[in-house]
């Protein structure tokens, strides 16, 4: 127990009321007792170093109100939820809504101390991270690391910070390439862990006989050539972020055991009947449907909802593809920097054949084309022909803003299948505006080189 750490306990029934809030006072917490749930708010602030721990089901304001009221004091004060066995469901449901944690009637002290030490030394990382990014400044902006000016990258940008603020574990869909450790990364270094350990682990690159070790750690002797204690992932994590890419490869057994540590936050090393206490963040990240692989006996459902707390969908490069100029530019000078080298030139007919490419590999395949672009090595793409072929210092500036709005209509057009009115949608500008600027690109959306 961490020192001046209050629990504002709540519950409408006073001889629970009393009994919990002595077994908090035996443990040295400062208790407040409050039958009264909005009497209990008063207690609270920014500063506010402890926990809530309320029943779920009350008169006037029940524990969803109640959490719904803390978050608008401060979304990072943790709220335990007390709940009877016909409440699970909805306390399932609460954690989505941010709540830190549940424990079912009849309570049992000892899990209800230990769910609630956990609550408070996360709340101290979260107080002590405020202090340290006042004393020092905030990170880098989040626009450098995710980059994109499209409506897709904007609201990645937004989940991603309310996520990463929120501090709970977290699923990351995406295809293969579309960035799903880097926003595991940011959902780490824009969140109250940033000091802390970024760990990250690929299920699906390690054979199933040593994940387990490289999970858990183990200790000399546990298997043949264990020949010294390990530390395992989880453990050297305490304090920060655990990210599991591929987490739909973890084999069922360990699934098990991985949903234990996630529930306890305790693991145990090969090897060894010690508990150790690991305070960590999971981001796991998947490119299947972890839900059907649950309905096959393929993945835990269990572990679903655990780690299906707070979700981030990233979308394919297909779904943005405006921000394939930005990002190819982006990708080339970074290249060409790291290498000492001047970043060769584009022109805009070079990028608007870029955005016509499907990038089935999605960003990292774009990454990739944009180093070797840098590089100046040849591909099958054809790209070594457009490049020998087209410089930038041939085209006005103004010419290539045309050439890059010119790609961008046409390739609304075409996804809009010729519909105009579908087409101003998406580029998210009115139909006038968008008639003039066909006119005055000379775009006929008739015309055979639409290709609707």
């Amino acid at each position: 127990m961490l020192a001046n750490s209050t629990i504002v306990l709540i519950d409408d029934e006073p001889d629970i009321l009393e009994a919990l809030g002595e077994t908090f006072m035996l443990e040295g917490y400062d208790v407040v007792t409050e039958r009264d749930a909005e009497r209990a708010l008063r207690h609270l602030g920014m500063e506010f170093g402890g926990v809530v721990v309320t029943d779920l089901r009350m008169p006037k304001l029940d524990g969803f109100a109640l959490l719904q009221r803390v978050q608008q004091i401060d979304a990072r004060i943790p709220v335990i939820m007390i709940t009877g066995h016909g409440d699970v469901q909805k306390a399932v449901q609460a954690m989505k809504l941010g709540a830190f944690d549940f424990v079912p009637k009849p309570v049992d002290p000892q899990y209800l101390l230990s769910m609630t030490e956990k609550a408070v030394e996360m709340r101290q990382i979260v107080l002590e991270s405020r202090r340290q990014r006042a004393a020092n400044g905030s990170p880098k902006s989040i626009d450098e690391v995710i980059v994109g000016r499209s409506r897709p990258l904007r609201d990645l940008r937004m989940q991603v910070l309310a996520i990463a603020d929120a501090d709970v574990d977290t699923l990351v869909h995406g295809e293969t390439g579309t960035g799903k450790e880097l926003v595991a990364r940011c959902l780490h270094d824009f969140g109250p862990r940033a000091s802390a350990p970024f760990v990250a682990l690929n299920c699906g690159a390690l054979p199933a006989d040593t994940i387990a070790s490289e999970l858990f750690g183990h200790e000399a002797g546990a298997f043949t050539g264990a020949v010294k204690r390990r530390i395992g992932k989880i453990e050297h994590a305490s304090g920060g972020t655990v990210f599991l890419d591929e987490i739909e490869s973890l084999p069922l057994p360990l699934q098990t055991q991985f949903l234990r540590a996630l529930q306890e936050r305790v693991i145990e090393r090969l090897g060894s009947n010690e508990l150790i206490f690991v305070d960590f963040r999971v981001v796991a990240a998947t490119k299947v449907d972890l839900r059907q692989a649950a309905d096959e006996g393929r993945f835990r459902e269990d572990l679903l909802y655990r780690l299906n707390v707070a979700e981030v969908h990233i979308p394919p490069l297909r779904k943005h593809l405006d921000d394939v100029p930005l990002l190819f530019q982006y990708f080339m000078e970074r290249s060409a920097a790291l290498r000492g080298r001047e970043p060769p030139t584009i022109s805009p007919s070079f990028l608007a054949q870029l955005a016509a490419d499907p990038w089935r590999g999605n960003v990292r395949e774009l990454r990739n084309r944009a180093e070797r672009f840098a590089l100046g090595l040849p591909e099958q793409t054809g790209m070594a022909t457009w490049m020998a072929s087209t410089s930038v210092k041939e085209e006005a500036l103004a010419n290539q803003l045309e050439g890059f709005e010119r790609a961008a209509i046409l390739r609304a057009i075409r996804e809009a299948k010729g519909n105009m009115s579908a087409t101003a949608r998406i580029l998210g500008m009115p139909r006038k505006r968008l008639y003039l600027r066909m006119h005055k690109l000379g775009i006929d959306a008739g015309s055979k080189n639409v290709d609707v």
